[in-house]
């Protein structure tokens, strides 16, 4: 009995030690691959971040131009920028790696879903961040620009508080766009049902406003700008969701034909 207990232990402990080992070489080849395309990019560190900022460029006043108030600032903080576009371009290596560590612990139908769920999640990621990028920005900080002509301050942004504010900004975005995904996922794996989902509607939209009043500028424009899409997103996952609601098993149809008929006994 306690040679079983101990085999049983040894083998359990093995197990556990080579599930550590493939997280380790898995992450290993993550963090390669974003070196990798950090290396391909840093000669172009500089034109990423002017590319980077942009929007705010050219939202500034003839003559203006971003400042660097840290003296390592404008060494780090292009380095920054790159990476963080390394990290975007070697993100499929990296979902990859994590979908082939977790793949042997599911079961076939949930191996179909785990592709269609990367692919879409990595595409409304970017699809958020460009969204931010291209509309977002451009519109706060011209709205931004015209308070400052009337009281004569001139308009200069620090290159690292601006990496902060981008950051924020798309992380906000990004994770904005993923609500479908959430959607789909609660209502596939039978978490929340559809009709719920609907149903709570309402204080979906509110909390989108509440969310947007925290993680953007103190402006009605720009809470608005991610308010209505998280909502507009919502109801989007609501319309792919249905496509995927768990159709009921033979256990499930039995069952409810077994309460049916002890009902009407």
């Amino acid at each position: 009995m306690t040679e079983n207990n101990s085999t049983e232990d040894s083998g359990l402990q093995e197990s556990f030690l080579s599930h550590l080992y493939e997280l380790r070489d898995r992450i290993i080849k993550s963090a390669l691959a974003i070196i990798a395309v950090f290396l391909c990019l840093v000669y172009w560190a500089p034109d990423i971040f002017h590319l980077f900022a942009q929007p705010l460029l050219l939202a500034l006043p003839a003559g203006g131009k971003m400042i660097v108030t840290d003296v390592t600032g404008s060494f780090f903080v292009p380095m920054k920028v790159t990476m963080l576009v390394a990290f975007l371009i070697a993100l499929p290596v990296v979902m990859y790696q994590l979908w082939a560590f977790i793949a042997p612990g599911l079961y076939q139908h949930e191996r179909k879903l785990i592709v269609p769920l990367v692919v879409s999640s990595y595409s409304l990621f970017i699809f958020g961040m460009a969204f931010a990028y291209f509309l977002v920005f451009p519109t706060v900080f011209g709205f931004m620009a015209s308070y400052n002509a009337p009281l004569g301050a001139e308009m200069s942004t620090d290159i690292d508080n601006y990496l902060s504010f981008a950051m924020t900004t798309f992380l906000a975005f990004g994770i904005t766009f993923e609500v479908p995904v959430v959607v789909v996922v609660l209502v596939r794996m039978g978490l929340v049902p559809l009709a719920k989902l609907k149903e709570i509607r309402p204080y979906v939209i509110v909390g989108a406003f509440v969310i947007s009043a925290v993680v953007t500028p103190p402006d009605v424009l720009s809470q608005l700008l991610l308010a209505v899409p998280m909502s507009l997103l919502y109801e989007l996952g609501l319309l792919v969701a249905r496509f995927y609601v768990p159709k009921p098993t033979d256990d499930d149809t039995d069952a409810a034909s077994g309460a049916d008929t002890q009902a009407s006994v």
